[in-house]
């Protein structure tokens, strides 16, 4: 493989790992009830684990690609 791809790949990963820490730090508090894209419920299960949620799980993956 190509080295360069490699460390770009890796700086790719390194930066989305940075924002979801930023975004988590940001948000850290009570989780959102309803999605703040879509508006569907929030369960309860992803609240408790991810406390300051504000996206379902569909919207925060969307988010995500958007963001890479």
């Amino acid at each position: 493989m190509d080295e360069r791809f490699i460390e770009l790949a890796e700086a790719a990963q390194a930066e989305a790992l940075q924002r979801s820490i930023d975004n988590r730090v940001r948000y850290q508090g009570e989780s959102a009830r309803e999605c703040d894209e879509c508006g569907d419920e929030i369960p309860q299960a992803r609240r408790l684990a991810v406390p300051g949620c504000r996206f379902c799980v569909d919207c925060q993956g969307l988010l995500e690609v958007r963001r890479a």
